[in-house]
């Protein structure tokens, strides 16, 4: 089955998400995966292979002075405009108390022929909430530029496991920074992403009181998803469901055929596997 990675990972040393030998051996702990960096062509196959168009975060290099940002920003359009099929576009992020340069860049990206290019909002690891004015200016662009804007909610596994979680206060990731813009901004598109774990339920009422707030479910294996969220999905949000594999950290095989064993509907399956995204995104 084809399958939209609203989500994923760059795995190849110069993009992956952890950065130091510790961080990848962490991987294994956290996810049962084995952590490493792949070859480029080998993370490209592995996507082609499994019928992936994949939406790749490039959020780690928000502390980096603006140029080396750009050249990773580079790193990752040049890699998409040789491989089309595969890779839909990027999420970015930015340290929103860097507002003037971070809003030049992302305007920058816009026209770089990249492919899909988006704000990824990440409380827990910038330590500014999603409520923040600061992100402010960031919302009204992405408004102007008819984006959809990324919102990171629940537990992240980033600095699991730590004393002091790399000082990131989950409480940044509560589903209620996602009300709040949302009904601040009601021409928004928010795509709220992960499990919201503890908060399950506090993110259902948001997605079925706030018409510009959908649904991405990366980082969970689907067996681990609580029975409520389940429900859910097979009925009131199933054209509002998304799914991302979180590659490298989950693997295509094991997340496509986890999905295909919870006895779903079928078509209630292809939409959360690739049609609420295709739509969403307005991929054809």
């Amino acid at each position: 089955m084809k399958f939209f990675d609203c989500h994923s990972h760059w795995a190849t040393e110069k993009g992956h998400l952890f950065r130091k030998p510790e961080e990848l051996a962490r991987q294994e702990k956290i996810w049962h995966t084995k952590g490493r960096y792949w070859p480029e062509e080998e993370m490209i196959q592995t996507m082609r292979d499994n019928d992936a168009r994949v939406i790749l975060d490039l959020a780690w290099t928000r502390d980096l002075p603006i140029e080396q940002i750009r050249e990773y920003h580079d790193y990752a359009f040049d890699v998409t405009r040789r491989n089309r099929d595969v890779i839909f576009g990027h999420w970015l992020l930015f340290d929103p108390r860097r507002r003037d340069e971070s809003l030049n860049e992302y305007k920058r990206a816009k026209q770089a022929d990249g492919g899909f290019i988006g704000f990824s909002i990440s409380g827990s690891s910038t330590g500014v909430p999603p409520s923040d004015p600061l992100w402010f200016p960031f919302y009204e662009l992405a408004i102007e530029t008819k984006t959809p804007v990324i919102m990171m909610v629940g537990l992240t596994g980033i600095g699991q496991g730590t004393r002091g979680g790399y000082g990131m206060i989950l409480d940044h990731n509560h589903p209620r920074h996602v009300d709040f813009v949302a009904a601040r901004y009601p021409e928004l598109d928010i795509l709220a992403a992960r499990p919201a774990y503890p908060w399950q339920d506090e993110m259902i009422a948001v997605l079925l009181h706030k018409a510009n707030v959908s649904y991405e479910l990366h980082g969970w294996g689907p067996k681990r998803l609580p029975e409520t969220l389940r429900k859910e999905i097979a009925t009131r949000l199933q054209d509002r469901v998304m799914i991302g594999c979180d590659f490298p950290v989950l693997e295509y095989e094991k997340v496509k055929r986890d999905w295909a064993s919870l006895g779903l509907e079928p078509e209630v399956l292809e939409k959360v596997m690739h049609r609420n995204a295709e739509r969403y995104f307005q991929a054809t």
